[in-house]
């Protein structure tokens, strides 16, 4: 792909506006040339290799694509752990194998260690958010329905949203625009982000629910941000209640509408696929899968309504700030016990679910390390279809605090590794 750019530009042509930018794709989507396995043992069938149009857009705008990146099995986990592929290891710890965070775990690796500068996740109820937290990358959670799920491989049809992961605001923005029709020029949008510094943003803080059972240092390093953004000018805060919280998380523990809507799938489109199934995946899709229609319609309406209250918060804001994930990313050994894995994945999916189960969309960013030396992230969440007010939010906090890198550093495990 690389040389047919190459060749595109010594015969004078314009290749692309992402000629030549390596990406990878969560291995959910369909992408010419890759089998597609979804986190399964084996490849699905040939059917869901064909690519979306988001896939479309980044190649024929000659993005060059690295490979798959691994997935929790059909994205259903939060931490990124899969029996049949090994979990890429968090590069955040020289010494310790973590986990990185799913079900997007691959995406946030390939980013963190600089193999891409763009990676597709998908986000479900955090499954592009939590990598980005815990691999110290910037992640796009977009709106429910803005972009195509077409060419993805489902986990729940309501849900499902398709996201971005980069090392700064800058590139997101740059490959927001690149995939969303609505942007308009990329060039102008990315500029129009980057350059909007003269606004005072204001955000408010529910603290209560998203502060609970932090990780030592997770609160300390958020709190230290939001400060160092108010004595710049850059925000103005106030705490403001989110209590539709409570009811959304409730929702996203009973299994919401998302165990239903697998358990149809995989009877539909891939029975012979059951027997593959992570344990720890076919429990979650047992828990939600037997519920009634009335039941399942149940919790799609009270969705609904409970968006409608939450999206009423937002009067008189630009967005609301919480942490991200509150628990530092668990080793790789701790999470092989079973009580274990469910505690660790239900708090690392609390405070983006819910963000999710309201109809919401969101960035993360990372604004510092816990005491454990992990990243911690800083979310920001906007009303449905505000993504370009979230951009312009997250490239006004990286003009104060530094990018990542910047502010962060290089991830230990590749600092530390022999040159080659």
């Amino acid at each position: 792909e690389a040389a047919a750019t190459d060749a595109s530009v010594a015969r004078g042509e314009d290749p692309g506006l992402l000629a030549g930018v390596p990406w990878s794709a969560k291995d959910l989507y369909g992408v010419p040339g890759f089998r597609t396995h979804a986190g399964c043992p084996r490849p699905l069938p040939e059917r869901f290799e064909k690519a979306g149009p988001l896939v479309t857009r980044l190649v024929a705008q000659g993005a060059c694509c690295l490979g798959k990146t691994h997935t929790v099995q059909f994205a259903f986990g939060g931490l990124g752990t899969n029996p049949h592929w090994p979990a890429p290891v968090n590069p955040w710890d020289a010494g310790v194998e973590r986990v990185p965070g799913g079900s997007s775990s691959g995406a946030g690796v390939s980013v963190a260690t600089g193999m891409v500068r763009i990676a597709l996740g998908t986000d479900t109820s955090g499954s592009v958010r939590i990598p980005a937290a815990w691999c110290g990358c910037v992640g796009l959670k977009t709106t429910a329905g803005r972009w195509s799920t077409a060419g993805i491989v489902p986990l729940s049809p309501t849900l499902d949203t398709a996201g971005v992961l980069a090392r700064d605001v800058a590139d997101v923005a740059f490959a927001f625009a690149a995939l969303d029709p609505a942007a308009g020029d990329p060039l102008a949008f990315r500029r129009r982000i980057l350059e909007t510094d003269t606004v005072r943003f204001r955000i408010g803080v529910p603290g209560a629910f998203f502060d609970d059972d932090l990780a030592p240092g997770v609160g300390d390093a958020v709190e230290t941000a939001l400060r160092e953004l108010e004595r710049a000018g850059a925000i103005s805060r106030e705490m403001r209640a989110l209590p539709e919280a409570e009811p959304a998380s409730e929702l996203f523990r009973c299994g919401g509408p998302v165990s239903a809507e697998m358990e149809e799938f995989l009877e539909h489109e891939l029975p012979g696929f059951r027997d593959t199934l992570d344990p720890k995946v076919a429990e979650r899709i047992r828990a939600g899968a037997g519920i009634s229609a009335v039941e399942y319609l149940g919790r799609r309406r009270a969705m609904h309504d409970l968006e409608r209250r939450a999206v009423g918060r937002f009067d008189g804001l630009d967005a609301m700030a919480t942490i991200t994930v509150p628990n530092t990313p668990p080793p790789v050994e701790a999470v092989a016990d079973d009580a274990a894995y469910v505690r660790e994945n239900l708090l690392a999916l609390r405070n983006t679910s819910v963000v999710s189960y309201l109809g919401l969309c969101a960035i993360t960013l990372p604004v510092g390390l816990d005491a454990a030396g992990m990243p911690v992230g800083l979310q920001f969440v906007g009303t449905p279809f505000s993504e370009a007010r979230l951009l312009a939010l997250a490239a006004a906090t990286e003009r104060v605090l530094g990018t990542g890198r910047a502010r962060l550093g290089p991830p230990p495990r590749i600092a530390s590794s022999p040159s080659p």
